[in-house]
């Protein structure tokens, strides 16, 4: 007999001092319950012996800590293991397939982490003297290169350290050369089907924002689009291919109508990926767009960072771009521009994004991704990734309502919604259930133009004997659904922890250890 309790689905085991029985420590098989560290050293203690220090003047100037410190003092097997422990209840991507939708979480070769921590590259200094590194600018200004040539694009600034900060620095271009010649444009247009940052960006820019709605297909209303487009208009934040997972096929028009208004297009390139090496975003007339080293050239992504959203600009925003760059003179030897050496030779720029160049790290992995690619490998990255997203469509749709399916082939992703659940079932019971399954749940509950989205991305590095296990977990878990399987309702039952309460959880964290008073003898 089993039964439920905090921890999820368990053996029902006598408790101590009960016939037969031992206390039930919550472990299962080899996956232990895991304490927090606080719980396991105490504060009072230390894991090493140090000799008392000399006593000698302060130099602090008053700011002592007076207190203790209130760390738990652990032993180095007791360390190691909390940390162990921890680690095999996170779910990664060098575990299993990350179906996350707009996230692009693929495989990450080992090559690319070995080049980014070679000597030179992984232990420099961003003040070290610019003759001592010029392996480093070497490659920023090859990587620069390449996004330049995959793109179409005509200048890139590399600063930019992640997609929303790319994001922030293509709309200041486009502020700064609304400014330049004089032309006070305060709104941007920004399609139902853009990602959720582009609207917060332009705003942060000190825009104001009107949505484009979508047709029923899932892509932008072009003549919606034509008819708000006016002398106010300073452009418009377009996501493409958009998270509808479809790819807008009226991106010239749309970009023809921008420019003909006055205005400029930035694009999201966060979905570079499905389309690097088929298509150049420059040729469809956009002015800017980020790309997320990130996701399409491979970077190590989540958990906050490291990230980095370099930006392409079209001639006409170039001259805005910010500091600083990477200049090669002829004789092979690279220099980095930045305000003292700029001179008059890039007098429009808008600033600096960061406070020095880059993220490294990103740099050398996205550059290697490439050169080991080729321009036929990067190529056959978005035409896999379109393959296995259409794969998982069509495996699915039979049993999911798929909104977009009759609207042609999907990119990178597909899309299917909670339609059809019988009554009191929703898209959070299949996420839940999936993790029962040994899976990564999709995105889910974007993008909002989809009641009970669930998005799934499974990208160009999953082979389809994987994609074939997953897609039979997901039957699984939709037909459970369907049939209304009361057990769904309360999944997973097999996590390190039950369902949680997940509004309670946004609203109330607790975010801070407090430890438990000892309690005292009476007297």
């Amino acid at each position: 007999m089993s039964t439920i309790n905090q921890s999820g689905w368990r053996p029902t085991t006598p408790q101590a001092g009960e016939a037969g029985g031992e206390t039930f420590t919550g472990n299962r098989a080899l996956m232990l319950e895991e304490p927090l560290i606080f719980e396991i050293g105490s504060t009072q203690t230390t894991g090493v012996d140090f000799a008392e220090a000399p006593s000698g003047k302060s130099r602090l100037g008053g700011l002592e800590r007076t207190q203790t410190i209130g760390l738990p003092g652990l032993s180095e097997p007791e360390t190691v293991r909390h940390y162990t422990r921890l680690s095999r209840q996170n779910y990664a991507i060098d575990l299993g397939l990350f179906p996350l939708g707009s996230c692009t979480m693929k495989h990450n070769p080992r090559l690319n982490e070995r080049i980014a921590r070679l000597p030179g590259f992984a232990d420099i200094h961003p003040l070290q003297p610019v003759d001592t590194v010029q392996g480093a600018l070497g490659v920023i200004n090859e990587l620069a290169q390449w996004l330049i040539k995959l793109t179409g694009m005509h200048g890139v600034a590399m600063t930019p350290k992640a997609g929303a900060h790319g994001e922030l620095c293509g709309i200041l271009c486009i502020k700064a050369a609304l400014e330049a010649r004089g032309d006070d444009r305060r709104v941007l247009l920004v399609p139902t089907s853009a990602h959720g940052t582009n609207p917060a960006t332009a705003a942060f820019a000190g825009f104001t924002v009107e949505d484009i709605p979508a047709t029923a297909d899932g892509r932008v209303d072009l003549d919606a689009l034509k008819a708000r487009l006016g002398p106010d208009v300073a452009g418009v934040m377009i996501t493409n291919p958009n998270t509808c997972g479809l790819f807008e096929r009226d991106m010239k028009a749309i970009s023809d109508a921008v420019h003909e208004a006055g205005g400029y297009v930035y694009c999201d390139g966060a979905n570079f990926n499905a389309i690097v090496g088929r298509v150049r975003p420059g040729d469809l007339g956009i002015d800017a767009m980020h790309i997320n080293l990130h996701k399409t050239f491979s970077t190590p992504h989540g958990g906050g960072g490291p990230g980095s959203g370099p930006v392409v600009l079209s001639e006409a925003l170039s001259p805005y771009g910010p500091l600083p760059f990477t200049e090669l003179y002829e004789d092979g030897h690279i220099t980095l521009v930045e305000e003292e050496t700029v001179g008059d030779r890039h007098p429009h720029t808008f600033g600096r994004m960061t406070a020095f160049q880059g993220q490294m790290g990103m740099f050398t992995r996205a550059l290697t991704y490439i050169l080991s690619h080729g321009a036929d490998g990067l190529r056959q990255v978005a035409e896999d990734s379109v393959l296995n997203a259409n794969y998982v469509l069509r495996s699915m749709a039979d049993i999911l309502d798929a909104p977009f399916a009759k609207s042609g082939p999907c990119m990178h992703e597909a899309i299917f919604s909670d339609k059809g659940l019988p009554e009191g079932f929703s898209t959070i019971d299949i996420a839940k259930g999936l993790i029962d399954e040994g899976f990564h749940p999709m995105t889910v509950y974007f993008p909002l133009v989809v009641h009970g989205a669930m998005l799934v991305e499974p990208t160009e590095t999953e082979s389809k004997a994987t994609l074939d296990q997953f897609i039979g977990a997901f039957r699984s878990v939709a037909a459970r659904a369907k049939n209304g399987e009361p057990a769904l309702k309360s999944a997973p039952h097999f996590a390190p922890r039950r369902r949680l309460d997940e509004t309670q959880a946004a609203r109330k964290p607790v975010l801070t250890w407090k430890e438990t008073p000892s309690a005292q003898a009476a007297e």
